[in-house]
């Protein structure tokens, strides 16, 4: 297992199409464990394979337990897709890991349904996931449409955040260098 490298907004990878899944096995195992790593180290809820430079349709969520404790509600979804939302939306206070630092309120359905295969390529479906683990599944799967938690801001706080991280990433960029 390995920590991998989050990519961090603007940075277009986390735009890019996403193609589906269709090797199952032991690479893809590997790669979800690292992504689970990752997501751990930086104290994340979930992680998109995008998110680490991977521009495939996978998602890794762990919602802690009620002592704030992960590991034991590891759910990894291949190729997921929403099939069906509520007609109610909440207010969920959001961050991301590819937006380190900063949160903000934006609205989400209340309920979802998804269909998503498991690591091994067996399909599985989800009725009427509600709480976090849905609005947690609803943020990570817009990523794998190359659409962020930001994408649902004002205009105005998108620039603002663009300007903002496009210099922390500029920066970033130019270390290494």
């Amino acid at each position: 297992m390995a920590i991998r490298e989050i990519v961090i907004f603007p940075d277009e990878r986390l735009r890019l199409s996403n193609s589906e899944v269709s090797e199952f096995g032991p690479k893809l195992k590997s790669l979800t464990d690292d992504m689970f790593e990752t997501m751990y180290a930086e104290e994340g809820i979930g992680l998109a394979a995008p998110q680490i430079g991977i521009n495939q349709r996978l998602v890794v969520i762990d919602i802690p337990d009620d002592n704030g404790k992960q590991g034991e509600n590891q759910l990894i979804m291949v190729n997921p897709e929403i099939t069906a939302v509520s007609d109610n939306q909440v207010e969920s206070e959001e961050g991301c890991l590819s937006v380190p630092g900063y949160q903000d309120k934006i609205k989400r359905f209340d309920k979802v349904s998804v269909s998503f295969q498991d690591i091994e390529g067996n399909r599985h479906s989800m009725e009427n996931v509600e709480g976090l683990l849905a609005i947690c599944m609803q943020h990570e799967i817009e990523h794998l449409s190359g659409k962020l938690f930001i994408d649902h801001l004002s205009r105005l706080k998108r620039d603002r955040l663009k300007k903002k991280f496009g210099k922390i990433l500029k920066d970033r960029q130019s270390s290494k260098e």
